[in-house]
């Protein structure tokens, strides 16, 4: 079992890129990742006002 395997697409998608010798942009793709998962925390709690001057 990949350690990849455990993240659904995004696993997928990292093992992809890795397999066809694109690794310049896995770190683009995990900064994409991170700021997704950091707008839907946003949006699902009340610090939505508080994320919006860090942006």
């Amino acid at each position: 079992m990949s350690f990849f395997s455990r993240f659904g697409e995004a696993g997928e998608l990292l093992v992809y890129l890795w397999k066809a010798k694109l690794w310049f942009l896995i770190p683009l793709i995990v900064v994409l990742l991170i700021f997704s998962f950091i707008l839907i925390f946003a949006q699902a709690t009340g610090v939505a006002p508080f994320i919006y001057t860090l942006i």
